[in-house]
């Protein structure tokens, strides 16, 4: 993908005057409920902080995954959209702290994801390989129990989004939440909830707790997190992952993965 030289390529953007802001907000509102409204509210949203891809999923109670809006991709739609939708969602830190209460507010996956994320075999063979280098999120409450997340993101060599851009997003999520709300509800997906696959982590020789125990590894987790997670000892997550492998019949991590995305 070709980078475009521009406000990211610099210093930080300057918050926007008080009459642009106001402009932009304004386009916005009256587009809610037609097409134009994504384009409209990005323009708000790059006054704030530069991105060079908005789109979003939602999310099902029963546990599936929805296209909400990626109409203007930049990146390849059969490894963001397609594989994720498949199943690949469910180690996405967005998933779980999107459907962790689905109050609305601004999410950055530097602050939601595992500690040893990158480390993860989703990490490298989805996340990584979109070019992504950093993401933002608004998470949009839906009807019926879906739950929503519109994304900014940045692909390298732009640099991650600096603490004051973070700052205005999260200044801005109210009005953004609200305004995605009101387009997107009901939820666009509820015409088809019984498409797509209700994807779970679940293997008929493991206990509730392991099984739990491989989510949180899949997810990046690691040693210390997982004990600190679960209430218990570092050890006694060891023995658990010895066990777990033992079971299966597998030494690794990236064994686990492919165990169960193959």
């Amino acid at each position: 993908m070709d980078w475009v030289p521009g406000p990211l390529a610099g210093s930080p953007v300057d918050f926007p005057s008080f009459h642009a802001w106001n402009a932009s907000l304004g386009a916005a509102a009256t587009a809610i409920g037609t097409r134009d409204f994504p384009d409209a509210l990005r323009a708000a949203l790059d006054l704030l902080a530069p991105s060079q891809m908005m789109n979003g999923f939602f999310y099902s109670p029963e546990g599936r995954a929805f296209d909400l809006y990626s109409e203007r991709l930049v990146a390849d739609r059969a490894l963001i959209v397609d594989r994720y939708l498949a199943g690949a969602f469910v180690l996405d830190p967005f998933h779980d702290a999107v459907r962790a209460d689905g109050q609305p507010r601004m999410i950055a996956m530097r602050d939601c994801a595992p500690d040893s994320f990158t480390q993860t075999e989703y990490y490298r063979l989805h996340y990584a390989a979109t070019g992504i280098v950093d993401e933002i999120g608004f998470v949009l409450p839906l009807d019926g129990g879906h739950v929503g997340v519109l994304s900014l993101s940045r692909f390298g060599p732009a640099p991650p989004f600096t603490a004051g851009e973070r700052a205005r997003l999260h200044s801005a999520a109210p009005v953004v939440c609200a305004f995605g709300q009101r387009h997107w509800f009901p939820a666009p997906g509820r015409v088809c909830d019984g498409a797509g696959p209700v994807a779970r982590i679940e293997h008929e020789r493991l206990t509730r707790r392991e099984t739990e125990i491989v989510t949180l590894i899949l997810k990046g987790h690691s040693t210390p997190s997982l004990a600190a997670v679960l209430g218990c000892a570092p050890n006694t997550v060891k023995v658990h992952r010895r066990r777990i492998y033992a079971k299966l019949a597998i030494s690794s991590q990236a064994e686990l993965f492919r165990l169960f995305w193959a």
